[in-house]
């Protein structure tokens, strides 16, 4: 049996015994493989993410030799004919086979995204789970993208733990021993509204009405510095309810206490003897659709969007294609979408659900604020550009922006950035082509018949058929081939991007 780490310094053991893994590029190869979460990494990924820019000629049999060692040191007592069991072929590449168990990143994640049965189970939960880290996540890998990339991820469910734990805790009316370690969360992260609102309940219940009302304004004033944003309804409800002494803030009585509730009410404001809401309020709820190829980011924007009160989760979808047909079926008023999904990516879906008569808002999701990015998706007039791993505050003031008329930008990504693109078209488009011409014209290069691009733009058949013969005889093309043919010379595709 063996067990891996990536919450701290990267390490594989088996029988107590730490095993060596080899160099450093060796082990990124087992890493990287553990961030996949058990999905086959194809070789070229791996190629591209281990030598970012230039891999050596040799760089193939590199990895392979790599493979070859790591299975040695992971599974010493197998045949030389023997199948490995742990790091195993998944051809285009390889892929990491063990239990949630056995990965302490996968066991965190699991334990933090998992309902539970009350504030005593969430409270065992998330102390279990933060005592799996040792320092931060996948140290020794910081100079490589995936890396940075999935660290951030995992420091982001470390957060949420941290104020699970919390809340569950003020929750069963432990609330003096939580004071320290709030403060210096909140103070750590001001950008987090749920750390305030912890804080500030922590300390009114300790009887420090005048410290719950200083942390408030400390909180204002950061979110203001930083974002030019007044306080959330959840704070700006809060601080009124402790200046007039509101009963519902007192800690809850050993019945209250003992009380089950799910994940989503133990995220958001105490609710066992809160108000009812006033009649009406549950109309107004927002409907909200996530359109994301990755199910841990949707479940992940779940547990936030579960902690905000008045937003209604109506709907998921995987690509671009279920997006659309989600969208006409469910009326969402806002759609959270990934800008980068399989067969119809999420500017083409936008693009299509903003063309239809009274279309949701559209907020673009990704992972890199590339420049690119961010103005492909302005130029699709969406209402918000954030990036995942903004903190869950600003995805909500992103949705909230976005219903009341503005439109959000993340503020990770510069404002430069507009002005820079502002009047540009793609420089790698054939001029006189809309944005919903280059949508087809992928999808044609990506090997998609008629009939496959009307299922997945949602339109008739027919309507493709003359889209594409417009096409061909506005670019002066004679087939489908030449199309495909000046869709790779433009580099509006690559073999990398097929999907197929």
């Amino acid at each position: 049996m063996v067990t891996f780490r990536a919450l701290g310094p990267f390490e594989a053991i088996s029988d107590g015994e730490t095993l060596d893994l080899g160099g450093q590029r060796q082990q990124a190869v087992l890493a990287r493989l553990l961030v996949a979460g058990g999905r086959a990494v194809p070789v070229s990924v791996l190629i591209d993410e281990l030598w970012p820019g230039e891999p050596p000629t040799q760089a193939l049999s590199t990895i392979q030799g790599y493979v070859s060692r790591l299975r040695r040191a992971l599974e010493p007592n197998r045949a030389p004919r023997e199948e490995a069991g742990v790091l195993v072929s998944a051809p285009p590449g390889y892929a990491l086979r063990a239990g949630v168990e056995d990965v302490d990143s996968w066991r965190f994640e699991h334990l933090v995204k998992s309902d539970h049965e009350g504030p005593a189970a969430t409270l065992e939960r998330m102390e279990t789970a933060l005592a799996l880290w040792r320092g931060p996540a996948l140290a020794g890998f910081q100079e490589l993208a995936w890396a940075q990339t999935e660290a951030t991820r995992l420091d982001e469910l470390r957060l949420l733990a941290v104020e699970r734990r919390a809340d569950a805790a003020l929750r069963l009316g432990r609330t003096g021993p939580m004071i320290p370690d709030l403060e210096a969360h909140a103070s750590a992260h001001p950008l987090r509204e749920e750390a305030w609102r912890l804080l500030a309940l922590a300390l009114y219940r300790a009887g420090r009405q005048g410290d719950a009302l200083g942390a408030l304004r400390r909180a204002r004033e950061a979110l203001r510095d930083e974002l030019g944003l007044d306080l959330g309804p959840t704070l700006q409800r809060l601080e009124q309810d402790i200046l007039v002494q509101a009963e519902h803030l007192d800690a809850p009585g050993p019945a209250a206490a003992g009380l089950s509730s799910g994940h989503g009410a133990e995220l958001s404001a105490p609710s066992a003897t809160a108000p009812s809401m006033p009649e009406g309020a549950a109309a107004a709820a927002l409907r909200l659709v996530i359109a994301d190829d990755q199910a841990l980011v949707r479940t992940g924007l779940k547990v936030i969007l579960d902690s905000e009160p008045g937003l209604d989760l109506v709907g998921e979808a995987e690509n671009g294609e279920q997006a659309i047909a989600l969208v006409q079926s469910a009326r969402p008023d806002v759609v959270l979408m990934d800008i980068q999904m399989p067969r119809l990516d999420g500017l083409a879906a936008a693009r299509r659900i903003l063309a239809a008569e009274a279309p949701p808002k559209v907020i673009m999701m990704t992972t890199f604020g590339t420049d690119e990015n961010l103005y492909a998706a302005l130029r699709a007039g969406v209402s918000g550009f954030v990036l995942k791993t903004s903190a869950p505050e600003q995805l909500i003031a992103a949705i909230r922006a976005a219903v009341a008329g503005d439109a959000l930008l993340d503020p990770a990504v510069t404002t430069h950035l507009i002005a820079a693109f502002a009047g540009r078209r793609d420089p790698a488009a054939p001029e006189g082509l809309s944005d919903s011409d280059i949508d087809l014209i992928k999808l044609v290069a990506r090997g998609f018949t008629n009939r496959q691009i009307a299922m997945t733009l949602a339109v008739p058949e027919q309507e493709v058929a003359d889209e594409v013969t417009a096409l061909l005889r506005g670019l002066g093309l004679v087939d489908r081939a030449q199309l495909v043919v000046l869709a790779y010379e433009r580099g509006l595709v690559s073999p990398g991007s097929l999907d197929a």
